[in-house]
C-alpha cells in the first residue's frame, strides 16, 4: 500500500463559518479535551491516600517540580513556573504520541483539493502544523516578558532591551563610561533580535522534528507494511519525548532569566572613585 507524503500545510477538514478546521486542529483540540476531564476527575476524586491515576498524577507533578527546581533554585518561582513548563510539556508530549496512534494519517475522507479528489486524514499530529508550534512559542516568549515585568518593573525590564537611562547616566561620568554606555545600547538591541530568534528555533525546531518523523513513517509504511517501520516508531517515541523536554525546558530557561533580578552596571568613573577611598 503506498500512502501520500503529508503535505507541508494542515488540511481542513470542515468550517466552522470562515474558520477552517484543519485535521492537527482536531488532534489539538483532543489533547486539551483529555487534559480537560483528567483535570476535572483529579478534581472530584482526591483523596487523602493517593492511588491509581490520582497517585500517577501526583508522581509526574513531584517529578516535573524537582527537575524545575534544580534551574530556578527558588521553590517560590518553581510553583509559579510549573503550571506554564509543565502544561507545555505535558500537552507536547500527549500529541506527539496522540499522532503515533494507528489511524492518525491514513483515516480520511475523500475531499476536493486543488480540483481534485484526494484522501485528506482527519487526524494528523497536532505538532506537524507551525501554527500551533508558532503559537505556543509566541505564548512562551510573550509570558516570560509578562513575568520579567511584573518581577522587577517595566522600566528596569526594559532596560535590558532599550538601555537609554544607562546612555543618559554615562554623561554625568564622561569618558569611557559613554563609550561603554553605546556598547550596551548596541548589545541590548541585539538582545531584541535575539527575542525574535527564541521564536523561530521553538517553533520551527518542533515543527521541523515533529513533520520530518511523520514523512519518515509514511515512507517506510508504504515500502515496509509489516514489522520494518517499528523501529522508527520506537525512534519517534524517543524523538517525541526530546522534543517536548526541549521546548518545555528552553521555556523554563526564559521564564529563569526574565524575573531574575537585574545588576546595575558600575560605571568606570565611579568604580575608580570607590577604589580612591
Amino acid at each position: 500500500m503506498i500512502f501520500a507524503i503529508p503535505p507541508l500545510v494542515a488540511e481542513p477538514i470542515f468550517h466552522i463559518g470562515s474558520f477552517p478546521v484543519t485535521n492537527a486542529y482536531i488532534n489539538s483540540c483532543i489533547a486539551v479535551v483529555f487534559f480537560l476531564v483528567a483535570g476535572f476527575f483529579l478534581r472530584t476524586k482526591t483523596a487523602l491516600i493517593p492511588r491509581g491515576f490520582q497517585n500517577f498524577a501526583e508522581a509526574v507533578l513531584e517529578f516535573l517540580l524537582k527537575y524545575v527546581d534544580q534551574v530556578t533554585h527558588d521553590r517560590r518561582k518553581s510553583m509559579k513556573f510549573l503550571p506554564i513548563v509543565g502544561g507545555i510539556f505535558l500537552f507536547i508530549l500527549f500529541s506527539n504520541y496522540l499522532g503515533l496512534l494507528p489511524g492518525v494519517g491514513s483515516i480520511g475522507r475523500y475531499l476536493s483539493v486543488h480540483g481534485e479528489t484526494e484522501l485528506v486524514p482527519l487526524f494528523r499530529s497536532a505538532n506537524s502544523d507551525l501554527n500551533l508550534t508558532l503559537a505556543m512559542a509566541v505564548f512562551a516568549v510573550f509570558f516570560s516578558h509578562i513575568l520579567g515585568i511584573v518581577a522587577i518593573g517595566f522600566f528596569r525590564y526594559a532596560n535590558k532591551f532599550i538601555k537609554i537611562g544607562d546612555v543618559v547616566k554615562s554623561f554625568s561620568h564622561g569618558g569611557i563610561s559613554i563609550m561603554t554606555a553605546f556598547i550596551e545600547f548596541g548589545v541590548g538591541l541585539l538582545e531584541i533580535v535575539s527575542e525574535i530568534a527564541k521564536l523561530v528555533s521553538l517553533s520551527f525546531r518542533l515543527f521541523g522534528n515533529v513533520f520530518a518523523g511523520e514523512v519518515l513513517l509514511t515512507i517506510m509504511a508504504g515500502l515496509f507494511a509489516y514489522f520494518v517501520p517499528l523501529p522508527f516508531i520506537f525512534l519517534e517515541l524517543i524523538v517525541g519525548l526530546i522534543q517536548a523536554v526541549v521546548f518545555a525546558m528552553l521555556t523554563l530557561v526564559y521564564l529563569t532569566m526574565a524575573t531574575a533580578a537585574v545588576h546595575e552596571p558600575a560605571h568606570p568613573a565611579s568604580a575608580e572613585a570607590s577604589a580612591g577611598r
